[in-house]
């Protein structure tokens, strides 16, 4: 197990492309910590750089407090699993786990030891003396996870691991990758572009775009206090509904208006720091409001009128695509229903005004 930090590294290509800006990330020991991000955002490539496989342009990374920076791949004691496993295919599975201990010189006693040992943690007994070709894909992806620990890293990298997966075979791995990293208690940085996996596996979640963190969060804080409009929208599924609010001020409240609709109100005693800036620009500001926080309004409590435009049955729940009155024609929001939805597209409907505590607001 060791610690990680990534101290102002930057990585930029010979052909000027700029992969990595200004990386100031660290990562305890025994901590599973995801990055998350769009395709191209830098994700595999910062593991690229952890792993050694590509030179720091800038920065310094330290492992244990140790200088990496010019330590060879061999030396840094980090073990990665690939995206598409590097499985030995004319290998059987008992020799794909025991090929990088005899790399070592490791004896034959400890070679066995350490390959039971894997296979027992990985559930791959059964299958020791099968080759690639004969597996499934998730014992294919635990044989490359064996083949790792077996050299027991100090640093566990993976890259995009169950891209290749089935969806209900891509849920079973992932919680086979959670439990087992809290059985061995090794440091993990794993590398996803699906939101699921970042949710459900990170203690802590780092989310890149364009070469530059955009936030690092547990998944709680996340969701629930988004640094910009930008993590806002990428972060959740679906995403938070945001939309141009105007603040405007009554003699007992603040209230924020969207298209022809005052969508909520604002205590003038407690108001959100974040509309602050609203007040001194011309009131105008990014709202979001996540598509749970939608909620029908009753009878006598106060709402606002919206147009249903789409809906989306998934089952359990049914997706509402929704505009605001007098809201512009590309807004378009979504609220969750249970189950199957009575609502028909071009209906109008009555939400319930929304709670402080259910919005968000942004710099534009």
């Amino acid at each position: 197990m060791a610690t990680v930090r990534l101290h102002h590294v930057g990585k930029t290509y010979p052909n000027g492309q700029v992969a990595l800006k200004d990386i100031d990330l660290s990562i305890k020991d025994g901590e599973l910590m995801v990055v998350v991000g769009p395709s191209g955002c830098g994700k595999s490539t910062l593991l690229r750089v952890l792993a050694g496989l590509e030179t720091i342009t800038q920065g310094e990374l330290l492992i244990d407090d140790c200088k990496a920076n010019d330590l060879s791949p061999q030396r840094r004691n980090i073990a990665m699993v690939f995206q598409d496993y590097a499985l030995y295919p004319t290998m059987s599975v008992r020799e794909n786990l025991s090929f990088p201990l005899k790399m070592r010189k490791l004896s034959s006693g400890e070679i066995r030891k350490k390959v039971a040992w894997a296979a027992d943690l990985l559930d791959l007994g059964e299958v020791l003396e099968r080759l690639p070709k004969q597996l499934s894909g998730g014992q294919r992806q635990r044989v490359a996870m064996g083949r790792a620990l077996v050299r027991e890293p100090s640093v566990f990298l993976l890259d995009e691991p169950l891209s290749n997966l089935d969806t209900k075979l891509r849920a079973q791995v992932r919680t086979e990758i959670g439990d087992l990293q809290k059985r061995t208690g090794t440091t993990m940085i794993y590398v996803t572009h699906d939101q699921v996996e970042a949710m459900t596996l990170g203690h802590r979640i780092t989310i890149l775009d364009q070469g530059v963190i955009q936030q690092i969060a547990t998944p709680e804080a996340l969701y629930d206090d988004p640094a910009s409009s930008w993590v806002a929208g990428f972060i959740g599924t679906p995403p938070m509904n945001l939309g141009e609010a105007l603040i405007t001020m009554s003699p007992l409240h603040y209230e924020v208006t969207l298209g022809q609709e005052t969508m909520a109100t604002l205590s003038k005693e407690n108001p959100p720091v974040s509309i602050m800036p609203a007040l001194d620009n011309g009131h105008s500001i990014l709202m979001g409001v996540r598509p749970e926080a939608l909620l029908m309004a009753s009878d006598h409590e106060p709402g606002f009128m919206a147009t249903v435009t789409s809906l989306e049955y998934l089952g359990h729940e049914t997706l509402v695509h929704l505009r605001p009155l007098g809201a512009p024609a590309s807004l378009n929001w979504i609220m969750r229903a249970h189950g199957q939805s009575a609502f028909a597209a071009g209906s109008l409907i009555r939400l319930a005004r929304l709670q402080a505590a259910n919005l968000h607001f942004f710099r534009f």
